[in-house]
């Protein structure tokens, strides 16, 4: 199994070298640095990864989905930087946030400036068809308006406590799966492949966008403050309607945890409390069986590709996406 963070780390050199050539020409300079402040900070660029491996999975070239992976990024970024002003928090990968340091005027701007960006890069693609830089530049676009739907409907969601499952499964997939699924369709586009090809790389990025927000519910009961870098149990406190909530509230016929779900006061024993709910009425097991019997799937997904060393990478980020601690 390869080291999936080494690997990473590799093709996010070649992404942030392009993110600085493309932004280099903004100002003022405070725009200029409030743009690349985020990708300065670091991260693990999973999503422009994606995209560069998938190209040379379905026996395309790395350099091919260079742009379109930095633009995947920088939507990315984008969104993160608009999340962080819509939830007004104040740090973000170990950072003081955009619009703690630019305020979130500058932030605004900063967060559409990438966004515009991202097309203008995809647009200026080299080594691909007029025709492949139409379609990826499609199907990021889409991603867009779906991360829109998906923040849109996650808010609706803040005062609702009848949550279905299938409500909750579209809003992951719009808000955190749709820009990965992007980043494989990409890739397989940049990279040549076939309609049945690229469409299939689609449903691997979906399945593990959908194990990627599962797993972060998971985490939140299931591995430690240290670890996790928050307390344990804080969606809910903040009363969240995770998929394990969901599950929960089905099964708990004592109507304590939602009583526990609805109060914005809660105690430490009052979130150990529902943690052994969700864990009695197996909830809590629940999601991370939902989360493993996606990237089982999307394994299977990657049966259409022919074996290389990049498959194998795409199959061991399938696991990766469970197996990391944060």
């Amino acid at each position: 199994m390869s080291d999936v963070k080494e690997v990473l780390g590799n093709y996010s050199t070649d992404i942030t070298k392009t993110i600085e050539e493309e932004l280099s020409t903004i100002t003022p300079d405070n725009l200029a640095e409030a743009s690349i402040y985020l990708t300065r900070a670091g991260g693990k660029m999973l999503r422009p990864g994606l995209t560069l491996i998938t190209a040379e999975a379905v026996g395309g070239e790395r350099e091919s989905a260079r742009k379109a992976g930095a633009a995947i990024e920088l939507i990315h970024t984008f969104s993160l930087i608009h999340d962080d002003i819509m939830d007004q928090d104040d740090m973000r990968r170990g950072m003081p946030s955009v619009h703690k340091v630019w305020g979130d005027d500058v932030a605004i701007l900063a967060g559409d400036t990438l966004f515009s960006k991202a097309f203008e890069i995809i647009i200026g693609s080299e080594g691909t068809t007029s025709e492949q830089n139409n379609k990826a530049l499609a199907t990021v676009a889409d991603a867009c308006v779906k991360i829109c739907e998906g923040q849109a409907l996650d808010m609706g969601f803040e005062e609702r406590f009848d949550v279905t499952e299938d409500e909750y499964m579209e809003m992951i997939f719009k808000k955190t799966g749709a820009l990965i699924a992007a980043a494989t369709k990409a890739g397989a586009i940049m990279g040549g492949a076939d309609d049945e090809v690229i469409e299939a790389m689609y449903e691997y990025g979906r399945l593990i966008g959908l194990a990627f927000q599962i797993q972060d519910d998971y985490l939140d009961l299931a591995s430690d403050e240290e670890t996790l870098g928050k307390p344990i149990g804080s969606d809910i406190g903040k009363g969240k309607m995770t998929i394990i909530a969901i599950k929960g509230l089905a099964s708990d016929d004592s109507g304590r945890l939602l009583e526990i779900l609805k109060d914005d006061n809660n105690s430490d024993d009052d979130i150990a409390e529902a943690i052994q709910i969700l864990t009695d009425c197996g909830a809590i097991e629940y999601a991370r069986n939902l989360a493993l019997e996606s990237v089982d799937q999307a394994k299977e997904v990657l049966e259409i590709l022919p074996d290389s060393s990049s498959k194998q990478v795409l199959s061991d980020i399938a696991d990766f996406v469970l197996g990391r601690n944060s």
